[in-house]
């Protein structure tokens, strides 16, 4: 999983609105990475048998929820 820290001092609101969309061309890419690594995760635990599965404690309906349990409720 990705993480990362910005600080930007801007001075007044303008400067804070022309900052707004490369902060958010900044969310939006890491977004993207993050998914990525959990597409992997998904295709990789597919790819595995049931028997596998089940000695990692998963069934295969349970895949998406087990990769994405930490950011969404589902």
């Amino acid at each position: 999983m990705a993480s990362y820290t910005t600080n930007i001092n801007v001075g007044g609101s303008i400067l804070r609105g022309l900052a707004a969309p490369f902060v958010a061309i900044g969310n939006f890419l890491v977004a993207i990475s993050e998914g990525n690594s959990r597409l992997a995760e998904v295709k990789q635990l597919n790819a595995l048998s049931d028997v596998q599965l089940a000695q990692r404690g998963l069934k295969r309906e349970d895949i998406v929820r087990h990769v994405f349990r930490d950011a969404h409720y589902i």
